[in-house]
């Protein structure tokens, strides 16, 4: 289901297996930021494990940034976790240059980032 009216951009909710896998595609910015985040959050309150799948994300400034600080703090406080999955270069980068990239488990592949869950 696509939450967003927005041509350049889509967010897709599904489960697999135990986790919730959240799939992200195009450009996430301060107009598309808040619909990650209505869906980020349920599925975090849910405290199942939660990957998000940035692989088709191909911009993302510091709105988004800010929605995944968020819902890390959210993963933590409903004792679950948060995996991201990220192949393009320009968008691990915002996570690398602000250190977040640390903080929260950090895949390359969908795979491996639910192998970790």
């Amino acid at each position: 289901m696509c939450h967003s009216g927005r041509v350049d951009f889509a967010v897709h909710s599904r489960e697999v297996g135990p986790a919730t896998v959240i799939a992200v595609s195009g450009e996430l910015d301060i107009h598309t930021a808040p619909d990650l985040a209505e869906v980020l959050s349920p599925a975090l309150a849910a405290g199942q494990p939660v990957v998000v799948d940035l692989t088709d994300v191909t911009f993302m400034d510091s709105s988004g940034l800010s929605v995944f600080v968020t819902a890390l703090k959210r993963a933590r406080e409903a004792g679950t976790s948060l995996g991201l999955v990220i192949a393009e270069p320009r968008v691990m980068r915002v996570f690398s240059i602000t250190g977040i990239d640390t903080l929260i488990d950090i895949h390359a592949t969908l795979d491996s980032a639910l192998a970790a869950t």
